[in-house]
């Protein structure tokens, strides 16, 4: 550190997390980038050393979280979730209230071994299912999928990569690790509170409309049609867009093809030529029609070939989910030519609690977005397949390699037992868990990697590195000095209950790995500073960084249901406030009846 800014380093650190925090909160730039950035500008100023950033790189947490990444990943190509999912869902005809319970308590108890992320995502289309047994809008089932998988990942060290985390940062202060079962008392008891207070309420979410509530009656029987423009065509010279014949009944203009270029943003005042290819959506009389004689019905030219029939296909529409490492993000459907490369023409978007269906094309795609596409089901199937995509009305859209699925359990189930019995580190059994599906092909090494979150590691190591700042520069053991003579007076439940309002604030606002790096060494010290045990303080910040019920933003899983299930903003506040008042009095009573202060 320069010499000139020694006296000023608390002030400085102090300065730059709260710019950081509010460079989250305001989405600036993807967390892990902005973490990165602040890493950076610590390390120019000297307020860590290079020492400090492989320091974060070697700490157990980032190999922890990714090796359990590659495990759930195995899990989900070996189709063991979605096998016991289905059997849930299966009873929706017969009992569904039975059925939306189980399957409540089937994600969280999934999420107490898996990760979150994958489990969601492969939950969404079943839930969709689900909701369409039970004559339901998907509305009803998806926040509560999404709050359960959050609620699961409470019970146990490995449901959730904060819990890990938090564990790695509590041990970098000196205490001792956690078991992976260590919470789950605690935890159990919070999220059977939670899955009820779900299973109950759920039927008073709003009833929304999706992207698929855009489809009319006999989408299913519609055809996509190419037809090349000749010389004598009578539409050669009028303005593509206002041609009444191609907007009447089932008809439609969807694109326009010159010179092997789509123009379909320019449609609107395109003048047609000859040559040019259009795109049409209509019916099947019209694709006879046309194939016969060369012109569409209806029309009072019967002497002029008007158009050159290509292809025709029958064609569907899809309600596509875009996932956390979809290829398409941060690219405009302009840019993304789906029309040109996959044969597939976007319809509409949803985002942020609206269907878009003009002026969407040149908007850049973010995670969850939600597209309308229409096109053959081969080569929407091709396009999911090729750019990571979710169709969301289609639960299967791979093959599973299930005779692989009793192998991932058997990994799954040992690197459990081996942690309750103490056998070696959590990080080491993971990584030997890791190797196990690798080995044994229940996952190929591209879908292993592919299915890691690498932001998610990219910003942790970060965020370790932006911790030891606080710690160099004392700014941790400032702020609890300010802070113990307003709460060394009161009983110390006060205190943990100030240190899970702190970090469920901060979750809310920014990502909640970057709270429990942020608020655990805080509640530690606090905790040694009024003479009580550190352990329950660490649980409070373990429970409070996971419980993001008020936003669609606050956690991965909300912002992938926030689109598919077609919520407003503030649907997500309304539903989650009680439940999040619920789990905060349910945590503070708890957690000190199982580690007294």
């Amino acid at each position: 550190m320069l010499p000139v800014l020694a006296p000023y380093a608390p002030a400085l650190v102090g300065f730059i997390l709260l710019l950081l925090l509010i460079a989250f909160a305001t989405e600036i730039r993807p967390p892990e980038v902005t973490a990165i950035g602040a890493a950076g500008l610590l390390l120019v100023l000297g307020l860590i050393s290079t020492d400090d950033i492989l320091a974060a790189m070697s700490n157990p947490a980032p190999l922890t979280i990714a090796a359990m990444f590659i495990i759930s990943g195995a899990l989900v190509r070996t189709g063991t979730l979605e096998a016991f999912a289905l059997k849930v869902t299966g009873l929706a005809k017969s009992s569904p209230v039975l059925a939306t319970g189980l399957l409540l308590v089937a994600i969280a108890a999934l999420s107490g071994f898996t990760n979150n992320t994958p489990l969601v995502m492969m939950m969404i289309p079943i839930g969709i299912t689900l909701a369409k047994e039970l004559g339901e809008r998907p509305s009803k089932i998806l926040m509560p999928i999404s709050f359960a998988a959050i609620l699961g990942g409470t019970c146990t060290l490995i449901g959730t990569s904060t819990n890990i985390l938090v564990d790695g940062v509590a041990q970098k202060s000196g205490l001792t690790g956690f078991s992976i079962f260590e919470i789950a008392p605690a935890g159990i008891v919070v999220a059977l509170v939670g899955v009820t207070y779900l299973a109950l309420t759920r039927r008073y979410l709003p009833d929304r409309d999706t992207m698929s509530s855009l489809l009319e009656d006999g989408q299913a029987k519609r055809y996509t049609m190419s037809v090349f423009i000749v010389g004598t065509s009578p539409y050669v010279g009028q303005i593509a867009g206002q041609v009444d014949l191609f907007r009447s009944g089932e008809r439609r203009l969807v694109d326009v093809i010159r010179d092997d270029v789509s123009i379909r943003q320019s449609m609107a005042e395109c003048v047609i030529r000859e040559g040019d290819v259009l795109v049409l959506h209509t019916n099947e009389a019209d694709v006879m029609t046309i194939r016969e004689r060369g012109k569409l019905p209806l029309t009072k030219s019967d002497d002029k070939q008007q158009f050159v029939p290509m292809s025709s296909h029958r064609s569907m529409l899809a309600e596509i989910l875009l996932l956390p490492d979809a290829h398409l993000i941060g690219q405009s459907l302009k840019d993304a030519a789906l029309p040109q490369r996959y044969g597939v023409h976007p319809i509409a978007m949803h985002r942020k609690g609206s269907n878009l269906t003009e002026q969407y094309e040149s908007a850049t795609l973010q995670v969850g977005d939600t597209l309308l596409l229409e096109g053959a089901q081969k080569n929407i199937r091709r396009l999911v397949a090729g750019e990571n995509l979710m169709n969301v009305s289609e639960p299967k859209t791979r093959g599973f390699r299930k005779h692989k699925a009793p192998i991932a359990i058997a990994v799954i189930l040992a690197v459990v037992l081996a942690a309750s019995f103490d056998v070696m580190p959590i990080a080491g059994l993971a990584v030997l868990g890791m190797a196990a599906v690798l080995v044994t092909r229940c996952i190929e090494p591209d879908e292993a990697f592919a299915s890691v979150d690498w932001r998610i590691i990219g910003l942790i190591v970060a965020m370790l590195a932006i911790g030891t700042a606080l710690e160099n520069a004392g700014l941790v053991e400032m702020l609890v000095a300010a802070a113990t003579p307003w709460l060394s007076g009161i009983p110390p439940v006060f205190a943990l209950a100030a240190i899970y309002l702190l970090s469920l604030m901060l979750t809310e606002l920014v990502t909640n790995n970057a709270v429990a790096i942020v608020v655990t060494p805080i509640a530690i010290q606090l905790a040694i500073s009024l003479g009580v045990d550190p352990r329950p303080f660490v649980i409070a910040v373990m429970f409070a960084a996971s419980a993001s019920f008020l936003t669609p933003i606050g956690y991965q899983t909300n912002t992938l249901v926030y689109g598919a299930g077609g919520y407003r903003f503030l649907d997500f506040a309304r539903y989650g406030l009680p439940l999040t008042v619920l789990i905060a009095i349910t945590s503070i009573l708890i957690i000190p009846l199982i580690w007294p202060l």
